[in-house]
């Protein structure tokens, strides 16, 4: 289908493609990746035509249709609908055609759209328009009624309705919420046609593609499967490499050591001499640099709340007269990890500003303790990052009469060491701006972190470690997400925001989306919805939550025993090795009779904490079963 072929390609003083070549196969679902300013999105407009490359070559069979994602939303006058159908320009020219057309060439015309099945592209894009959040009121109003990232959607619409031969999507889940990305999943993996996919959605790359091209230092290389499967590969090959490394050094040292020794007898000369020539031929192994991924910085609490965090009995909430949620009665854990479902619009943001304290309840009550401390992230705080500051001013302004070093220090646990913690924010990457609001929101150790789609702008490296630090923090989480694989490695428990409600959900991520692409997901928040049974999964989530609550005191007591069987096995073992040659009670009878009885004791101690130990863990087993 496609065919890249020594594809060379700079900006500025920096080398994006270096003799790049890959060939994609007809008919392949193939997302690329690559570190944030690779050169993605570079690749992909020199594909299309937009910009020439230095050197090499682009081949594609002739009459073949690429499409893309326009850049520029659309804007304008022309319903949604309209502007999906539209994108079809063969059946548009065709139906325009047909109007004064006659004779033969009308009977052409007919027998072309019913080929494309011009007649039921109006049920097509609507399909489409509805799977990407528009119901059919929406789909005839105006695109100008539209903020931008909704008629980026339309955008989208179209440019799956044209279905061109080659599909290029650009990080389509940005603007999507996770109802519309489960829709997409489901989409792009029956597409007719051939994907090229830059995406950091991991969930998608592992269901929607079967295969990976990676973009790194210049060069492209494909793996078949999806991202798990390219992963695995990637790690294989720099283990081998590294192998394959280290084994031609010790070649060439001994090759040169011999060399060194005797090119200067006439006797071992021929030999040296060969030795020389094979050192020549010896091409040095590149070494695969892995880059650098910086961890997140998201500090527990000082001090615990006693449970629940927060409790929400009869409460609404909303904006003036109007009502957004109502009937919620709900109960927050210190260490819940909560994950918002739910299409935009609902009214996850309205509650996650209630639980946060930024709304006030019209009705009900929100009971919070007063020195509970919330951190809330969203994405378009990044605007009020101050893009003349630098990371290290908006680190200094949290900690006033610091000494600089500390300052620095602390701006370094956010990932901006050294020069980068001067660099001002409207020189930093959509990731660092992130990156960097993400650990002022969370500085001072909140209680509850409220993250609002925080995966934006981060590579699938940088998004691992948003995870890891998400588990590794030690208050609650409300996560808000697109990013299928991040709720199902940091949530314990499903709340559905819908119909004017929030709603535990009984289920996980696979049900909802069979909810999602049903159309079933409305009854699962009517206000009639029956109770779920006592052995539902989301009680025995509520459960595991009070359980690991109640059992902390038990484990870090179980801790402190575990610290104090590993020093006294340390004295053990110290003892042993100071006895061990036999001739301790020779040298020094006292102290080695001293020793003996230390030991002795050591031993004898060490038995009643294994003791104790056993019945504490037995213990927390059982109540924790």
């Amino acid at each position: 289908m496609l065919h890249v072929s020594d594809l060379t390609h700079r900006i500025a003083n920096r080398t994006i493609l270096d003799r790049a070549s890959f060939t994609l196969p007809t008919g392949g679902k193939v997302g690329l990746v690559g570190r944030n300013g690779a050169g993605k999105t570079t690749l992909f407009r020199i594909i299309q035509g937009e910009i020439s490359a230095e050197s090499g070559d682009i081949s594609l069979p002739r009459g073949v249709k690429i499409g893309a994602v326009a850049q520029e939303a659309p804007a304008g006058p022309e319903t949604l609908i309209e502007v999906v159908l539209a994108a079809d320009k063969e059946r548009t020219a065709l139906l325009a055609e047909a109007e004064t057309a006659d004779g033969f060439r009308r009977a052409e015309i007919e027998t072309r759209l019913t080929d494309i099945g011009a007649h039921s592209a109006p049920a097509r894009a609507a399909a489409i328009l509805h799977g990407l959040g528009f119901d059919a009121e929406a789909q005839n109003r105006p695109c100008s009624s539209f903020s931008g990232g909704w008629r980026m959607r339309v955008a989208l619409a179209a440019v799956l309705f044209a279905e061109p031969d080659l599909l290029l999507l650009d990080e389509p889940t940005n603007y999507l919420d996770l109802e519309g990305t489960l829709w997409l999943y489901d989409y792009l993996s029956r597409y007719p046609h051939t994907v090229l996919i830059i995406s950091h959605d991991r969930e998608l790359l592992d269901t929607c593609v079967n295969h990976i091209l990676h973009l790194d230092q210049g060069k492209l290389a494909i793996y078949r499967g999806g991202y798990t499967s390219f992963a695995r590969q990637l790690a294989e090959k720099r283990e081998l490499t590294a192998k394959m490394r280290a084994k031609q050094e010790a070649e060439r040292k001994h090759l040169q050591a011999f060399v060194d020794r005797f090119k200067a007898k006439a006797s071992k000369a021929r030999q040296a001499q060969s030795r020389v020539k094979r050192l020549a031929k010896l091409e040095p192994i590149a070494m695969i640099v892995e880059d650098e991924v910086l961890p997140f910085d998201l500090p527990g609490p000082e001090r615990a709340i006693a449970p629940p965090l927060i409790a929400i009995e009869g409460a609404a909430a909303g904006y003036g007269e109007r009502t957004i949620l109502e009937r919620l009665n709900l109960t927050i854990q210190p260490d819940d990890r909560i994950a918002l479902l739910g299409a935009n619009g609902n009214g996850k943001s309205t509650f996650c500003k209630l639980i946060g304290g930024r709304l006030d309840p019209q009705k009900g009550e929100v009971r919070r303790p007063s020195r509970m401390e919330v951190a809330y992230f969203a994405q378009h705080q990044v605007d009020e990052l101050n893009p003349g500051a630098t990371a290290y001013d908006h680190v200094a302004a949290l900690m006033p009469d610091t000494p600089v070093a500390k300052i620095r220090a602390r701006a370094a646990r956010f990932g901006f060491a050294g020069a980068k913690a001067d660099t001002p924010v409207s020189s930093l990457s959509g990731g660092e701006k992130a990156r960097l609001l993400m650990g002022l929101a969370a500085f001072h150790g909140p209680n509850l972190l409220i993250l609002d789609e925080p995966t934006n702008h981060l590579d699938i490296d940088s998004r691992t470690a948003l995870m890891e630090a998400i588990n590794d923090y030690t208050g609650a989480v409300i996560l808000v997400s697109h990013d299928r694989f991040l709720i199902e490695a940091c949530a314990d428990r499903l709340w559905i925001v819908g119909n004017g409600t929030v709603k535990p959900f009984d289920g996980d991520m696979d049900d909802y989306r069979q909810l999602v692409l049903s159309g079933d997901l409305a009854p699962q928040t009517r206000n009639d919805k029956p109770q779920a049974p006592s052995t539902s999964r989301t009680d025995e989530r509520r459960a595991a939550a009070e359980r690991r609550v109640a059992l902390a005191p038990l484990r870090k007591k179980l801790e402190a025993l575990e610290a104090r069987m590993a020093k006294l096995t340390d004295v053990i073992g110290k003892v042993d090795a100071a006895l061990a040659d036999g001739t301790a009670f020779q040298k020094d009878p006292a102290k080695a009779s001293e020793l003996a009885k230390m030991r002795a004791e050591a031993a004898q101690t060490l038995a009643s904490v294994e003791e104790e130990w056993l019945a504490l863990s037995e213990e927390i087993e059982t109540a924790g079963a």
